[in-house]
C-alpha cells in the first residue's frame, strides 16, 4: 500500500490517519459528549470520571488542533471556557457510532459464547 500524507506525516493508511485524530481511550468519549451539547472543562472532567487533568487537557488540544472541537473562552472572571464539537467533528460522529455499534455487539456475541 502506498504511503498516505497527510500536513507532513506519513501514514500507512487513511485508517491509521483517522486513528490519529480520533484514536485513543479519551478523544471519542469527548467528542460523543459534545455532539449532546457544550461543555465546560471541569464538567468533562467529572463526567469522564478516570480521565486525569493532564490526560483531558492533552485531548481537548489535540482535538481542538485538529478542528474536531472549538475552545471558547468567555471574558469573565473566574475565566469560564466551552468546549463545542466543530462541523467537521460531527463528520466523525457516523464513524464513531459504528465502533459504539460494533462494541454492544460484540460483547453481546462474547456474554453468549462458551
Amino acid at each position: 500500500m502506498p504511503e498516505f500524507v497527510f500536513e507532513g506525516q506519513t501514514f500507512q493508511s487513511p485508517v491509521e490517519l483517522a486513528l490519529h485524530a480520533i484514536g485513543g481511550k479519551w478523544k471519542m468519549p469527548i467528542l460523543w459528549r459534545l455532539n449532546q451539547r457544550s461543555w465546560r472543562y471541569n464538567e468533562l472532567h467529572r463526567d469522564l470520571k478516570r480521565v486525569s487533568h493532564k490526560m483531558l487537557t492533552q485531548q481537548l488540544r489535540e482535538l481542538e488542533e485538529a478542528r474536531l472541537l472549538t475552545r471558547t473562552v468567555h471574558p469573565v472572571v473566574p475565566p469560564h471556557v466551552d468546549y463545542t464539537i466543530s462541523a467537521l467533528g460531527r463528520t466523525a460522529l457516523p464513524a464513531i457510532e459504528a465502533l459504539r455499534q460494533w462494541g454492544l455487539d460484540y460483547r453481546a456475541t462474547r456474554d453468549t459464547a462458551p
